[in-house]
C-alpha cells in the first residue's frame, strides 16, 4: 500500500496522475499512516474547495452592457485613425524619397562638370613641373656673341 502511495505520489508532483488516480491517492492517504505533511495538503486542498463559491451571480443591474451600435461605430473611427496615419507616413516615405533622388542627380551633375573641368585642365598638367615664371614664359632676348 506504501508502494502504490509512493508511486501515486510521484506521479501527482510530476503533474501526470488523471483525476481517478488522484481520488485513489487521497482515499489511500486517509486509511493509512504516516504522509503527514501530505495528508495535510490534501485536507487544505479539500478545505479550499469547500470554501469555494458554488452558484455565483451577479447582479444584472450593475453590469453595463454595451452597445453594439457603439462599438461599431468606434472601430470605424479606429479604421478611419488609421487610415490616415498611415497616408501620412505614405506621403513623407515619398517626399524623403523624392528628396533623396535630387540629391543624387544633383551630385551626378557636380560629378559630371567636375570631370569635364578635369579634362580640360589636362593639358596644364605638365606646367606643375615648372619652377618659376620665367621658365613658363621666356623672353626671346637676343644672345650676344
Amino acid at each position: 500500500m506504501k508502494e502504490r502511495i509512493k508511486e501515486l505520489l510521484d506521479k501527482y508532483w510530476d503533474a501526470e496522475t488523471t483525476l481517478e488516480e488522484e481520488k485513489e491517492l487521497r482515499d489511500l492517504l486517509r486509511n493509512s499512516e504516516g504522509f503527514e505533511q501530505e495528508k495535510s495538503l490534501f485536507k487544505a486542498l479539500e478545505n479550499f474547495q469547500a470554501e469555494e463559491p458554488q452558484h455565483l451571480t451577479l447582479p444584472d443591474s450593475k453590469l453595463r452592457k454595451l452597445n453594439p451600435r457603439w462599438i461599431s461605430w468606434a472601430a470605424s473611427v479606429a479604421i478611419l485613425v488609421g487610415s490616415f496615419w498611415s497616408w501620412r507616413v505614405y506621403e513623407q516615405k515619398q517626399a524623403e524619397k523624392e528628396a533623396y533622388e535630387e540629391v543624387m542627380e544633383a551630385l551626378a551633375l557636380i560629378q559630371t562638370n567636375l570631370s569635364k573641368g578635369q579634362e580640360q585642365m589636362e593639358p596644364l598638367k605638365d606646367l606643375k613641373y615648372l619652377n618659376t615664371t620665367n621658365q613658363l614664359f621666356q623672353l626671346n632676348k637676343p644672345t650676344k656673341q
